[in-house]
Parts: structure tokens; C-alpha cells; sequence
């Protein structure tokens, strides 16, 4: 497996490294992530983010959504489909409902702006059941006024039911407006705090306009200015914040951008608004079904990965495959543990702290190849090439199954098969003061093989690269990419290369 044998170089190639007078391009959109703090002594576990605010789930929309399902079912004539597909049907079209962004959070819902979204996949959901109940009951099969008449109903009981539920949002935000924070600077940051104040159905209550490159004592109109990370820190904390309003991407500020951090850690739940209007200069269109805030273009900045069923298929895979390499690959692992002990003496083991997801720390396991004390092994950058290294140590280095017990890790939740390498503690921190996006690396859980790593980046190589490859292995993951990656790492340790990186 193509695994990494050894940290990587943070004095990178082509001038990646701190000499070097290069920065990462950072990649600015609607899939954002946790970027690095401003500064930084230490590894500081992060948070595990929380829901926003809880009468704004997804419950009461899955809910009339699959009711919808069911009463169309129910309202069909005769006995055709019966109460037999109630059930697949409204998983199905909650589905298809979620493909279709119909889940997301908004701060203007409109269910007759979804209407069209509803009724396409009301279509799609009742021609694929006729097509089924056709192949598998011939003799009950839908005529085509049936077919038709369940698509308008199942259509028009989810639009019903969705405004429905728009309509006491809208009230409970009235009544209870959640306290919000608005990221940016000058007039436009002015003018979305000023239409939040004046507009209470969107539900967000301005307390503070965060700047964090303004002079302590600008003027910022009737709300307090927030100038320092610190300032932020304590208005979210006192005002229980649960909303940012960012006017303009956080990634195309450093400042701006260390605040997502520090939101993501208090659960705060993200928009970007849009007071300059760049959509219409450059003629950029706003995804559908689009939101707005009195006028504004506004978009919720959303975690990626975001897809819990595929992050918990993601976690079967991990422990399933991790378990079979385990049973099989037990026998090298016994050779591997004998020849340590004989050569090397006591302690066939090695546990180091390394960093996991959120920012967590965990014990990582190794095969022992070097005798260092603990704070040479959790400082020192690399051992490559240590003459104290005995013969079998370099080999299983070299051979990179030194870190084969890793596979406990994964079986255990500590790690995945996929993801970014896992560093100590003390170099995440450096890290992350050094190469821009370093630490929004842990918003996925860490690895044994990666994007970087199948792409050569092992060893004593770039971390800017590095960095740059996890970020966006995570921005672009699916299950897809990790069986991709894994076949990619097995090649490469048979010496085969499927196709190019």
C-alpha cells in the first residue's frame, strides 16, 4: 500500500515551504471549511458543530413530504398499489427531494418557488412506480389518468404541506428571532445588518458587525463594531450567535477567514449575502430554488462533506474492509512483531499522539522502528535515514508496513482507509501558521492512504501540496473517490499504475 512512511517536508519544493514567497490559491465558493486561526501554540480540539438552531431541522419538512407520499398512495383507485409501496415511496421521494437541494436551509423559503422542483420529481417518483408495479403486477397496473392524477396530488399535498410549514417558521422567527453576527466591512456589511434589523420574518437579530481589519474605533452606526478575533469570540458567546452573515466569501480574506473557525466551533450556522450584487456584474446565476435577503443574493455556506448516509457508508466500508485486511494480512503482522522483538528488544508497539477529525487527538499505532524518547519522537520532523534505524526497522519503513496496526486505528473509529495523513499535535500547530488551509484538513477524518498520497506526495514532500490536495480530496469526496483512491493505492504497491493521477 502507498502509505505514508514518512512526514513530509514543511520546507517544501518550489518554494512552498516558509521560505518560499508562494501561498496556496484558496479556493473560494459555497463549500467552505474551517480555515486555520491566526495564530497558534498548540493543537486545540475543535468542537463537533451543532444544529443552528432547533426548530429549524429538517423534520417537519421530511415530514409532509413523506405524508404526501402516503396519502397519494392512499387516495389511489383500487387496490393496486395499496399500502405495499406507502413506505419505499415516501423514502423515495424525500430522496429525490434532498438530491434536489429541497432540504437546504433558507432564510426566504417559498413553497410555490419549489413547486416546479415538486412536481418534476413527483413525476419522476410515480412513472418509475408505475413502470415497477407494471413488471410486477401486469393486471394492476396504473392507467394513465391514475398516473396523472397521483402526480398533481402528491404535488400539490407537498407544496401545501411545505408552505404550511413555511408559514410557522415565519412566525416562531417573529416571535423568537435568533441573534446574528454580520462578517465584513463598510457600506455593504451596513446595509444586510440594516435589512436584517428592519426585516424580523427573515428571523436574525443583528448584534454586531464583525471586522477584523477595521481600527478599533470606527464607526460602524447603531450596532458595536467587533475589531479583534477576541471581540468576536465574547459577542458570540454573551449573545448566544447561532447565524453569520458573511458579505463576501470568507476565503477571499485571511482575516475574514479565521472567523469560520471560531463560528464552526459554536455551532453558528453560515450564509453569504450578496449587498455588491457581483452575480450581476459578472452575470453569474444563483443556484435554484434561489434565497434572498430583502434583495440580496443570499446562499447558506455549507460543511462539505454534508451527506451523513454517505458518511456513515463510508464508516461500514472503513471497519468492514479494515477488519478483513486485519484477519488476512495477521500472519505478516506476526512476522513483522518477531522480527522487531529480535532485533530490536521490548516494545514491538509504537504509540504516538496524532490529530484526528474536529481537531481530536488519538493514539496512533506503528510497529517500533527507532528507540527515541517522547519528545524527540513528538518534535522531531523526520527520522529517515537515523543511524540508530537497525536493518529491519529501515525495512519496514521502506516497505511501509511499519504502519500496518493502523489498521486497529480504523477498525477502532479513530481513522478511515481514506483521508488525509494524521500529524502530531505540535506540528499541526505550526502548520497551521505556516500554509493557509493546513487545519481545515481535520474537518475529515484523517487516513492511511489519500489523494496527496497516491499523487506522490509521501515522504519528504511539499505540505503546501499536501494541504492543497487533502482540501480538495474533501471538497470533491464521494464514495466513489475513496474506492478509487484504495484501488490506486493497492496498484502502486504491486508497482501498477491505473491511469493517470
Amino acid at each position: 500500500m502507498t502509505m505514508d512512511s514518512a512526514p513530509a517536508r514543511h520546507t517544501g519544493q518550489s518554494g512552498t515551504g516558509p521560505a518560499g514567497g508562494t501561498t496556496a490559491v484558496r479556493r473560494a465558493g459555497t463549500a467552505i471549511h474551517p480555515p486555520r486561526r491566526p495564530k497558534a501554540d498548540q493543537a486545540r480540539p475543535a468542537v463537533r458543530p451543532q444544529r443552528a438552531r432547533r426548530g429549524d431541522g429538517n423534520l417537519p419538512l421530511l415530514t409532509v413530504d413523506a405524508l404526501a407520499a402516503v396519502l397519494t398512495t392512499a387516495a389511489l383507485p383500487g387496490p393496486a398499489l395499496g399500502g405495499a409501496l406507502a413506505a419505499p415511496l415516501a423514502v423515495l421521494v424525500t430522496a429525490l427531494h434532498a438530491q434536489a437541494g429541497l432540504y437546504r436551509p433558507r432564510l426566504a423559503p417559498s413553497a410555490l418557488r419549489e413547486l416546479p422542483a415538486l412536481a418534476g420529481r413527483a413525476a419522476v417518483l410515480w412513472c418509475g412506480a408505475a413502470a415497477v408495479l407494471a413488471a410486477v403486477r401486469p393486471g394492476q397496473a396504473l392507467e394513465w389518468q391514475a398516473l396523472l392524477g397521483a402526480m398533481c396530488l402528491q404535488t400539490v399535498l407537498a407544496c401545501a404541506g411545505r408552505g404550511l410549514v413555511n408559514q410557522l417558521r415565519r412566525r416562531a422567527a417573529l416571535r423568537r428571532p435568533c441573534s446574528a453576527l454580520v462578517v465584513g466591512r463598510g457600506e455593504g456589511a451596513s446595509a444586510v445588518a440594516a435589512a436584517l434589523h428592519g426585516r424580523r420574518e427573515y428571523g436574525l437579530r443583528p448584534v454586531g458587525i464583525a471586522d477584523t481589519g477595521s481600527a478599533p474605533d470606527a464607526e460602524s452606526g447603531p450596532l458595536p463594531l467587533l475589531s479583534t478575533h477576541e471581540d468576536v469570540r465574547r459577542a458570540v458567546i454573551q449573545n448566544s450567535v447561532r447565524h453569520a452573515v458573511f458579505t463576501r466569501p470568507p476565503e477571499a480574506d485571511e482575516r475574514t477567514a479565521s472567523l469560520v473557525r471560531l463560528f464552526h466551533d459554536h455551532g453558528c450556522r453560515l450564509w453569504l449575502a450578496d449587498p455588491a450584487g457581483t452575480a450581476k456584474i459578472t452575470g453569474m446565476r444563483v443556484a435554484e430554488p434561489a434565497d434572498q435577503l430583502w434583495g440580496y443574493a443570499v446562499q447558506p455556506l455549507l460543511p462539505r462533506p454534508a451527506r451523513p448516509l454517505e458518511r456513515y457508508a463510508k464508516r461500514v466500508i472503513d471497519s468492514s474492509l479494515a477488519a478483513v485486511a486485519l484477519l488476512a494480512a495477521a500472519p505478516v503482522m506476526g512476522a513483522c512483531a518477531l522480527a522487531v522483538r529480535l532485533s530490536d528488544g521490548p516494545g514491538v508497539i509504537f504509540r504516538q499522539e496524532r490529530v484526528g477529525l474536529y481537531g481530536r487527538p488519538f493514539t496512533l499505532l506503528k510497529f517500533r522502528t527507532l528507540s527515541a524518547d517522547a519528545h524527540e519522537s513528538a518534535t522531531r520532523w523526520t527520522v529517515a535515514g537515523d543511524r540508530r534505524m537497525s536493518p529491519i526497522g529501515s525495512f519496514l519503513r521502506k516497505s511501509s508496513l511499519d504502519e500496518l496496526p493502523q489498521l486497529w486505528n480504523v477498525v477502532r473509529g479513530d481513522m478511515s482507509l481514506v483521508g488525509p495523513r494524521p500529524e502530531r499535535p505540535f506540528f499541526v500547530a505550526k502548520f497551521s501558521t505556516l500554509h493557509p488551509g493546513y487545519e481545515a484538513r481535520h474537518r475529515m477524518p484523517v487516513g492511511i492512504t489519500g489523494l496527496a498520497q497516491i499523487n506522490g506526495l509521501r515522504g519528504d514532500t511539499s505540505i503546501e501540496d499536501r494541504a492543497r490536495f487533502d482540501n480538495h480530496y474533501i471538497d470533491t469526496w464521494s464514495l466513489w473517490q475513496d474506492l478509487w483512491i484504495l484501488a490506486r493505492t493497492a496498484a502502486s504497491f504491486f508497482r501498477f499504475r491505473l491511469g493517470g493521477s
